[in-house]
């Protein structure tokens, strides 16, 4: 059975840095993709969750939202089956419950909320002005 473990979340003024971790409980041989999304607020739950950054789990490449360039960074560590994601410079707008995503399915984009197979349970990250 597969399993996405979240943690790192927490409450931070503007400005500030969080690390994510995503723990997972099998070896990734078969994860091609990983990545990152999240939910604000007060949005309905059937909208879908925007896509933050993925890694390619063989190659190690990367992409990431325009929101988060240059602020967010996304690697991964096989020995320890995790994923992490390093959020610095945090603004309010980045307020949000942040997903743990893997195995993207053929067909679809990197960043696409309804392509991955698995999911955690979210970790809250809370930014104030």
């Amino acid at each position: 059975q597969v399993q996405l473990v979240e943690s790192g979340g927490g409450s931070v003024q503007a400005g500030g840095s969080l690390r994510l971790s995503c723990a997972y409980s099998r070896k990734n041989a078969s994860w091609n993709y990983m990545a990152w999304f999240r939910q604000a607020p007060g949005q309905a739950p059937g909208n879908a969750r925007e896509g933050v950054a993925c890694i390619q789990t063989r190659t190690s490449e990367t992409l990431y939202a325009d929101s988060v360039k240059g602020r967010f960074t996304i690697s991964q560590d096989h020995a320890k089956n995790t994923v992490y994601l390093q959020l610095n410079n945090l603004k309010p707008e980045d307020t949000a419950m942040y997903y743990c995503a893997a195995e993207l399915r053929a067909g679809n984009g990197a960043l696409w909320s309804t392509g991955y197979n698995y999911w955690g349970q979210g970790t809250q990250v809370t930014v104030s002005s």
